[in-house]
């Protein structure tokens, strides 16, 4: 089985945007290991950036759009994130929700083994995704997104379900889970789960102490 992975959304946090997108990603580059994948998941805007000053990290868009070169006002156009640096991307997430055609579609127009993690609200969502392939699901109850529980203590059922039903139909399909993930404890039980890494913002992008969350967080790997 390939490496698990720790994924940070650094959505739009002042703390994870600019220049502070540049200290969070060089942080999360000090801890970069062969035991475990270390993920970026930053604003356009910062794709460049980050890129350019981290370069062994691995980044990802946080959203495209099944747009390409032409009349796409305000799109995110995969070719042009990819250029800047996007090396995987994730989409639907509960903050930005889109169809199950959008995600079939840009599935399309991405190239072959290009990371696209797609996020499910729910055990019947991650199935439907699961249809469609995707490299990922991130399986997070969006009443936990950015809260002190982690789905892991709230509702651990909603992980080893979610891991199940994504396998029966496809069992190629990677499960994460997020959602109030906050530390190695939580990583270790999402790992226990059946879940293959996780997918967090908030227990890192507003850390007092980033160094040390990230390190607690890779600690049982």
């Amino acid at each position: 089985m390939s490496v698990p992975l720790v994924v940070v959304n650094f959505k739009t946090y002042a703390s994870a945007s600019g220049s502070q997108a540049n200290v969070l990603a060089a942080a999360m580059a000090k801890q970069i290991s062969q035991s475990y994948r270390m993920v970026a998941v930053v604003s356009a805007f910062d794709l460049d950036s980050v890129t350019n000053e981290n370069p062994d990290l691995e980044v990802w868009s946080q959203h495209l759009d099944c747009a390409g070169n032409g009349s796409f006002t305000g799109w995110l156009e995969a070719g042009n994130a990819i250029e800047r640096g996007a090396v995987g991307t994730i989409i639907n997430h509960a903050e930005h929700k889109v169809s199950l055609s959008h995600v079939e579609e840009l599935m399309k127009i991405l190239p072959d083994n290009f990371p696209i993690c797609a996020c499910a609200a729910d055990v019947e969502e991650a199935k439907a995704l699961a249809a469609l392939g995707p490299t990922f699901i991130a399986v997070e109850p969006p009443e936990l997104i950015g809260g002190d529980i982690s789905v892991t203590s709230a509702d651990p059922s909603i992980v080893s379900d979610t891991v199940a039903a994504v396998k029966s139909v496809n069992p190629n399909v990677r499960i994460l889970c997020g959602a109030g993930v906050k530390n190695g404890e939580d990583v270790a039980m999402a790992i226990k789960l059946g879940a293959e890494g996780v997918l967090l913002a908030s227990g890192v992008t507003k850390a007092n102490d980033i160094d040390s969350v990230l390190a607690d967080l890779v600690s049982n790997f």
